[in-house]
This record gives C-alpha cells, sequence and structure tokens, in this order.
C-alpha cells in the first residue's frame, strides 16, 4: 500500500499545469508509467490518486449494488469528471479546466498538495489555510472521540 507524506506549495503555469513536486514523484515510483487520477473531493478541493489506487477504488465501487438508488447517486456524483493523467517530459499533469472550476480554483492560484495515506488533496492555497482557522479549540478532545474507542470491541470494553 502506497503511504504518501509531505505538503507541498505548488502552483499551476499559465496554462493549467501542475509541476509534480520531486519529493512527491519519488513516492510515486510508477508514476511516468501508470500516471495518475484526479476527481472532486468531499470538500472544495480535488484528489489525485495512483492509477492503481484508484482503479482498487472502482473495484470497491462496483462491488455494491446497483439496484439501490442511494448507491447509484453516490457512485455518480464520486466518479462524476474523474480524469486520467499523464506526467509530460517535464514532471507535469494538466489539470482539467472543468475540474478545477467545480472546486474554485483558478489558473493564478496559489496550491497546496497534501497526502493522505494513498491519495493527494489538491487545494487552493487560501482554502486550505482556511481549514486551519477552524481548528478545534481541544485538539486532543477531537483526538479522543474519532480514536478513543479504537481498541475497543464491540461490547466497549
Amino acid at each position: 500500500m502506497v503511504q504518501l507524506l509531505g505538503e507541498f506549495d505548488c502552483k499551476l503555469d499559465a496554462k493549467g499545469r501542475l509541476m509534480v513536486p520531486s519529493n512527491l514523484k519519488k513516492q510515486l515510483p510508477n508514476v511516468e508509467a501508470e500516471g495518475l487520477v484526479i476527481n472532486r473531493g468531499f470538500e472544495k478541493h480535488l484528489v489525485l490518486y495512483p492509477k492503481n489506487v484508484w482503479e482498487g477504488m472502482v473495484e470497491e465501487l462496483s462491488k455494491l449494488n446497483q439496484y439501490e438508488p442511494k448507491t447509484r447517486e453516490f457512485i455518480r456524483y464520486f466518479t462524476r469528471g474523474a480524469t486520467s493523467l499523464t506526467l509530460d517530459a517535464a514532471g507535469r499533469v494538466n489539470l482539467p479546466k472543468s475540474l478545477l472550476e467545480s472546486v474554485g480554483i483558478e489558473i493564478s492560484d496559489d496550491l497546496v498538495l497534501a497526502c493522505q495515506f494513498d491519495k493527494v488533496e489538491v487545494w487552493s492555497k487560501k482554502a486550505y489555510e482556511a481549514l486551519f482557522d477552524k481548528e478545534p479549540e481541544n485538539f486532543a478532545f477531537l483526538a479522543q472521540e474519532v480514536m478513543g474507542n479504537k481498541n475497543r470491541g464491540e461490547d466497549g470494553k
């Protein structure tokens, strides 16, 4: 399983191309051959997936019950706009204008690439920094809420 680390400040060029930072590219050894997939995130950001990670997610989605309307709706929204990307000779990927517009990223925006496990979130720098303006007053309490019962069984013991 891919374990990506780091946050990277980037900028789109005038043609909407993003230079994949060398330290990130080193963590993606087959990226030149396999490429990436980009799609919308759950908030106002985009997500870059290594091709094999995206394929695993699609495989999981294909196992869901297609006869349930909520399942079809989720799949439709989740996969809407998904686009394969290939790196050019200079190590850049061309981000689709429709996806950029859908999350409010403009060509002139500074970006942050934020690694999360096996994917990379793509945020406008302003939106990313605004996330942390809402940082919980007591992060330890949030950690307890999210992770506190991790080692407990179903019966709470």
